[in-house]
């Protein structure tokens, strides 16, 4: 019988220990180019298909789909992201993070996450018009039906892609992204134009979820076969299980808002919500999953030096606050105006909870961080006692304030609950596993030194030349270069660089943090 060795102790049918990775093993300093050219690779492969989905969406908020549309496909596509968070029952993060020849134990990976993934869609099938009901959504039933057809093929998905990300093959993972993205794209672009509505959306999210099966079983080949060892299997669910659960936890409180705006104030309002909330996750999408695509790989091999997962973490961050803060503040602060010249005046409403979730695609960008770090150190007990307070004390907040202040009211709501309490748990979990808030502090500060000084830029900028496109390209560029000039005193931490070796060539940089997405 084949055995495997998990990150968390226990032994398999034959007696034989399954242990964590070890930590400086021989490999290790090899590591640095690999994550290097990954994480290159990884934000290219992001950079590009964000650009080509904003470019989708404003072609089809303008020209195909109303707020309603747009409505029924972020309950449909709400539904799918809470299902996709635990479809394979969290194994197939094993494939990434054991030990050894991960083709010995990844047949028992494929056949569990496609049962699991399987039968879970049975089930959504089967109660999709009561959930759509639920959701205030009833039009959602079919559209949830055919989208979630994804849970099924992202499940078989799981084993060759998560090759990919194990051995950083992020340059062959943008070439199967691509694809997935010519296709799921052309499809939805001619089924919305033929009047499909929102199941536009699902067809096309299926048709590119199979060009990704296909384009990851080529890409690593021979990973795409069935097996069963019980051993194994039981192994492979004490590691996953937990982290399925937390996973699940974190997606429904990205998510939960979604539900409430649908149940709560209807599907144009939902629009207008799903609308705003799509621009704020701009920077969460373009920059942090770049760096997840890579950070649970790279935090698995650090975990074992309490020092350098530390240093690793507080550059990592230090790194995404920063390329992530001026994007934030320039679509916050200019909120109003970028909606209107992009999607258009029928689409202001959605501008008014913009600034609020600016601040919360912050918050989200640096708890990812931190949930990849708590996974990588062994820290899921943090992760659901972190997860469910937050999701706990988010319903009824967002349920109070839909009702007092539609949409913007959520948004508030969600800074509310992710600021004032999230954070300092999240802060108190990493201090437990020796990242203590000293670090983290640094990686902020001139970030948000930066951002402060920006926004006074914009908004005296902004009553001096006014909203016009001109007006706007000048303003945006003169408040980065009085970002750049802030973070500057930054640049020698960020590169790794000791403060007092910052001029010379010779110093030696601290590897950066491994970074990887799920």
């Amino acid at each position: 019988m084949d055995t495997v060795r998990a990150p968390d102790s226990g032994t398999g049918e034959s007696g034989e220990v399954l242990a964590p990775p070890a930590p400086g093993s021989p490999a290790a300093p090899s590591l640095g180019p690999k994550v290097r050219s990954a994480a290159r690779w990884s934000l290219i492969n992001t950079v590009v298909m964000r650009l080509g989905n904003f470019a989708t969406g404003i072609v089809l908020a303008r020209f195909a789909l109303g707020p309603a549309e747009w409505g029924v496909y972020g309950v449909s596509q709400t539904v799918l992201l809470v299902l996709l968070s635990a479809n394979e029952l969290g194994v197939g993060l094993a494939i990434v993070r054991w030990e050894g020849d991960a083709r010995r134990f990844a047949p028992t990976v494929l056949t569990l996450s496609t049962l699991s993934s399987g039968l879970l869609y049975v089930a959504l099938f089967a109660a999709a018009p009561t959930v759509a009901g639920l959701l205030g959504s009833p039009d959602a039933a079919g559209v949830l039906r055919v989208m979630c057809l994804c849970v099924v093929i992202d499940g078989v998905a799981q084993v060759p892609g998560g090759f990919l990300t194990r051995e950083f093959a992020q340059g062959r993972r943008m070439a199967v992204d691509g694809l997935n993205f010519v296709v799921s794209t052309s499809l939805t672009l001619v089924l919305a134009f033929e009047g499909w509505g929102a199941m536009s959306f699902a067809w096309g999210a299926v048709a590119g979820n199979v060009v990704t099966l296909v384009g990851c079983g080529l890409a690593a080949p021979g990973t795409l076969r069935f097996g069963w060892d019980p051993g194994q299997a039981r192994a492979l669910l004490r590691f996953g299980l937990p982290l399925a659960g937390a996973s699940m936890l974190a997606l429904a409180v990205v998510n939960v808002d979604t539900m409430v705006v649908g149940a709560t104030l209807g599907n144009v309002s939902l629009g207008f919500y799903v609308l705003a909330f799509n621009i704020s996750g701009w920077p969460v999408r373009i920059i942090s999953e770049a760096a997840r695509r890579v950070s649970f790989a790279g935090f698995s091999r650090l975990a074992g030096s309490p020092q350098a997962l530390a240093q690793g973490f507080s550059r990592a961050l230090g790194v995404l606050i920063t390329g992530t803060v001026p994007l934030c503040v320039l679509l916050g602060v200019l909120a109003k105006p970028v909606v209107e010249l992009i999607y258009g005046r029928h689409w202001s409403p959605a501008a008014a909870a913009l600034p609020w979730l600016m601040v919360l695609g912050l918050i989200r960008i640096g708890g990812e961080l931190a949930y990849d770090c708590l996974v990588a150190i062994g820290q899921r007990r943090s992760l659901f006692v972190v997860q469910g307070l937050w999701l706990a004390a988010l319903i009824p907040v967002l349920l109070v304030a839909a009702r007092v202040n539609g949409i913007v009211g959520v948004s508030q709501a969600h800074v509310l609950v992710g600021g004032g309490m999230v954070v300092p748990v999240f802060l108190f979990a990493l201090s437990r596993g020796g990242i203590g808030v000293g670090l983290i502090a640094r990686a902020c500060a001139w970030p948000f030194l930066g951002g402060a000084v920006m926004a006074a830029v914009v908004l005296g900028l902004r009553h001096s030349f006014g909203d016009g496109r001109l007006a706007l390209l000048a303003i945006g560029a003169v408040a980065l270069a009085a970002y750049t000039a802030c973070v500057l005193p930054s640049r020698a931490f960020l590169r790794g660089v000791p403060p007092h070796r910052g001029r010379h060539r010779s110093a030696a940089p601290v590897r950066p943090a491994r970074q990887d997405v799920r």
